[in-house]
Formats: structure tokens, C-alpha cells, sequence
């Protein structure tokens, strides 16, 4: 099985063909206009190139056709001497994106990212676990992860995006986290359509350097609104079958109701930074918080509180009987942890 959303981005080359489908009649117009080599096969039209520039200028010409037409055709670029059933299919449009974003795909291409971590707490401040987020690598291109995944979303290549943000989560776990150390890793569940597959490499990493899957958390990023419950749910079962955690992030405010909450039950709840500040001084958000804490107890879930900077915000999460905690209060995100903090649970 292969899956062209998470494979390697290949990087187009100077020779090679670049096959167009459906077959669109504007799209051959434009083709014949360009006096490229072409073939036309029963589903897709076949065009060589003999220079970058040539193949340029024919998708450049693609563009000014009416929008359905290059929304709803795809393209796939293969170099001379590769083998084209290796190579991925597009839109028109996302290849148009990826070249309004040239910088960004070459930082998703190359991988020129890191992850920095960010420590959790539990009731007594010790460390016990971190979550994962990227950022730009040592002397990298400089970044907004939001923008990132933005880009990378509007350009196709998000899947490939979210897989290696994972894998550079466990690998940097691996190089300074001890066993026991909880290791929260977002995930895009628009990203993975078939999960035994598309989390197979996410898995191997975990063989890989021998850790603990017990360690991990995978949580659902907040930017995605959940569309397809039973997709997820079955996404977090094939990380529980694994012997992995979930967690569903944000809970209280965007997508992450109360009731979406309840239908997934996950491993660890985190209460949106938006409830957390200055939640000491408002009436309002302490009940909602309350009112997330009596519902998670119900399945076992675990509840975290995220944004945390004020003391005052601390002693009442800790009042109230809420687990973990994580804000800049306890540390900003950095590329190694605090060393001599750290205590396995």
C-alpha cells in the first residue's frame, strides 16, 4: 500500500514528462498552443520536457484558464529515467501554490525544522512530560508554524508536513528524555487516511530508538475541526492498539466542545488557554472548567491545563483537582529540557 499524501516530495527536474488529467479540451488547446511534445492516452494527455523553463511556461499557461478547469485537473511530474507509477498525482492548483511558495515548500522539502519542547507539570511542579512544537531549525529559515501548515495545506503537501513534524518529535525525545517522561506530539487527522499505514512510520521511529510507546501522547491539533468522528475514533484506537495515548487539545473553546469531548473520551484533556487566563478572577470560566473536569471524570480522562503564566491561575487549577499543567510559568518552549527537573511517572 502507498499513500502520495505522506511520501517524499520529489523536487522537479530539468528533463522528463508531466502527464495531465481529466483530459480537458482547454487544457490540450493550451498544450498545442505551447508546441510541446504531447501523446494523448485514454484518461491523460503526455508531455515531454526537455528544460525547467519549458515546463514552466506550459503551467504557467494553465493558470489563466477558468478556475473549475484548474481546480479540477491533476498533474504529475515525473523526471526522465524515473519510473512514473512512483510518481505522485496534484491539482493544478496546489502545483500553482507551490510555486507562489517556493521558500516555504523548500523548508517542508528539506526538512529545515526543529522541535523545541515545552515542559507539563503535575499538582507539585515537577516535570513530568513535555509537548512537542516545531519551529524553525538552528540558523534556518525563519518561520510561523501556523503559516506552515497553512502553506502546506494549500500546496498538498501537509500529510508529508505533519508525518515529519512527528518524527522529528520522537527522534528529538529520544535524544534528551528520559523513560517515563510523558512526550505530547500534535497530529493532523486530516493527514491520515488509512492509519495503520499512514502512522506505520510514526511507529517505526518508536521501534527505532527503542522507547517506551507508553511515553507518548498524540493529540489532535486545534486547528482542525472534526468532520468524520468515526475517522478519528479510529485513529485513536490504532494509537491505544499501539500502546499510545490520546489527547484532545483546546477543549472548551473553537472545535473542541464539550460534547466532542465526550464521544471521543480521550487519555488527557486540555482546557483551552482562552479559560485558563485569569480563570481566578471569573465566575463564568471557573464553572466551564468545572463543568469539563465533571465530564472527563466520568470516562478517566486526565485534564491538563494549557496557557498557564499567572501563579493565581496555577492555585486554582490545583484547588479544583486538575491534574497537569503546562504554561510559560513553568517554561517557554526550548530545545532541551531543564535539566535535574524531570521525574518519570
Amino acid at each position: 500500500m502507498s499513500c502520495s499524501g505522506c511520501a517524499p516530495i520529489q523536487p522537479v527536474e530539468d528533463q522528463g514528462r508531466v502527464r495531465f488529467k481529466p483530459r480537458h479540451h482547454l487544457v490540450s488547446a493550451v498544450i498545442h498552443e505551447s508546441r510541446l511534445a504531447s501523446e494523448t492516452g485514454a484518461e491523460e494527455i503526455i508531455v515531454s520536457y526537455d528544460t525547467k523553463d519549458e515546463l514552466l511556461d506550459l503551467v504557467h499557461s494553465l493558470y489563466t484558464l477558468p478556475t473549475e478547469v484548474v481546480e479540477a485537473t491533476d498533474i504529475s511530474i515525473t523526471g526522465r529515467g524515473r519510473d512514473e507509477r512512483n510518481s505522485p498525482w496534484i491539482s493544478l492548483a496546489q502545483m500553482k501554490a507551490r510555486m507562489n511558495h517556493v521558500n516555504v515548500v523548500e523548508i517542508i522539502q528539506q526538512g529545515q525544522f526543529s522541535s523545541h519542547m515545552q515542559p507539563i507539570v503535575d499538582a507539585s511542579e515537577n516535570v513530568v512530560g513535555f509537548e512537542f512544537l516545531l519551529r524553525p531549525a538552528p540558523n534556518g529559515v525563519p518561520f510561523q508554524p501556523y503559516q506552515l501548515f497553512e502553506i502546506a495545506r494549500e500546496t498538498g503537501m501537509h500529510s508529508f508536513l505533519d508525518r515529519a513534524a512527528r518524527i522529528s518529535a520522537i527522534e528529538t525525545s529520544a535524544q534528551w528524555l528520559p523513560r517515563g517522561i510523558k512526550r505530547f506530539i500534535n497530529f493532523l487527522p486530516s493527514s491520515i487516511y488509512n492509519p495503520e499505514y499512514c502512522l506505520s512510520h510514526t511507529f517505526r521511529t518508536i521501534d527505532k530508538f527503542h522507547l517506551d510507546p507508553r511515553d507518548f501522547v498524540f493529540e489532535v491539533v486545534e486547528t482542525e475541526q472534526i468532520e468524520n468522528m468515526d475517522h478519528l475514533l479510529k485513529i485513536f484506537k490504532t494509537y491505544r492498539d499501539h500502546g499510545m495515548k490520546v489527547a484532545l487539545d483546546d477543549v472548551g473553546s473553537g472545535y473542541s466542545t464539550l460534547e466532542v469531548m465526550s464521544m471521543l473520551k480521550p487519555d488527557y484533556v486540555k482546557i483551552d488557554r482562552s479559560l485558563i487566563d485569569r480563570c481566578d478572577q471569573d465566575a463564568s470560566k471557573r464553572e466551564l472548567i468545572l463543568s469539563i473536569m465533571d465530564r472527563a471524570d466520568k470516562f478517566g480522562g486526565q485534564v491538563l491545563a494549557e496557557g498557564i503564566e499567572r501563579r493565581e491561575e496555577f492555585e486554582f487549577c490545583r484547588t479544583t483537582g486538575i491534574h497537569l499543567a503546562q504554561g510559560y510559568l513553568f517554561g517557554k518552549p526550548s530545545d532541551r529540557p531543564p535539566f535535574g527537573a524531570l521525574r518519570a511517572v
